[in-house]
């Protein structure tokens, strides 16, 4: 999973951990009958109530929430919970697919024309998020769900890497098969940095085998 904490810096590392510890205990509390969806839907609302009520009962972290692109494997189905602006790609046949779409001003001037997929990062209000897991007392949550593929590459990350990064390095670098998992988050990472890592850069990529244990390595500067 990826949590990308907003609200100020305390605010923030206060809500993305709560997501993120959240989301990890409720997933392991699931027994194996419970659909994948729902799994994810109930942690995803839960890690929601618990940031609502601590920003309540904190004045000082008054505001804050979190991104949250999770990523769930049952056998060779997947489910994706998200919401904000982080995102969740899919590299299949050498063919770049995001999987998620952005809750943001941008992104709906995107989907109606206005704008351009590469003129998003650059807008001047690219960090007016219009939904997030916390700052209400209900959540409005994205599931997307599918069959995992052998070869299949899936990358979840914040937008601290596709603000600077476009789809097509990161298509690229995923395509390496040369790389292991922890050389590729390493690479965007570089990347990122190297076009002036104005944001936080996490990186999650999962490869799948058909003979092997999914492969996850997750590296966060």
């Amino acid at each position: 999973m990826v949590a990308d904490g907003m609200g100020g810096h305390a605010g923030g590392e206060v809500a993305s951990q709560i997501a993120a510890t959240t989301i990890e205990e409720m997933v392991a509390k699931a027994g194996d009958g419970a659909a994948q969806d729902d799994i994810l839907r109930k942690a995803a609302q839960e890690a929601n109530t618990r940031i609502f009520k601590t920003q309540r009962e904190n004045a000082e972290l008054a505001g804050m929430g979190s991104t949250l692109t999770a990523l769930h494997f049952r056998d060779d189905r997947y489910s994706i919970a998200h919401v904000g602006d982080s995102r969740a790609y899919l590299l299949r046949d050498g063919v770049l697919d995001q999987l998620t779409r952005d809750h943001s001003l941008v992104w709906q001037l995107f989907e109606s024309g206005a704008l351009k997929k590469e003129e998003l990062s650059g807008h001047p209000q690219k960090n007016l998020i219009t939904r997030s897991i916390g700052p209400h007392s209900e959540i409005d949550l994205d599931v997307e769900h599918g069959t995992a593929q052998n070869g299949d590459v899936f990358l979840l990350c914040s937008d601290g890497l596709t603000d600077v990064v476009p789809d097509e390095r990161i298509r690229l670098t995923l395509f390496d098969s040369e790389k292991s998992p922890q050389e590729m988050c390493t690479s965007l990472i570089n990347q990122a940095n190297e076009a002036g890592g104005p944001d936080n850069i996490t990186v999650v990529i999962v490869r799948i085998h058909s003979e092997a244990p999914v492969e996850d390595e997750t590296v966060r500067l």
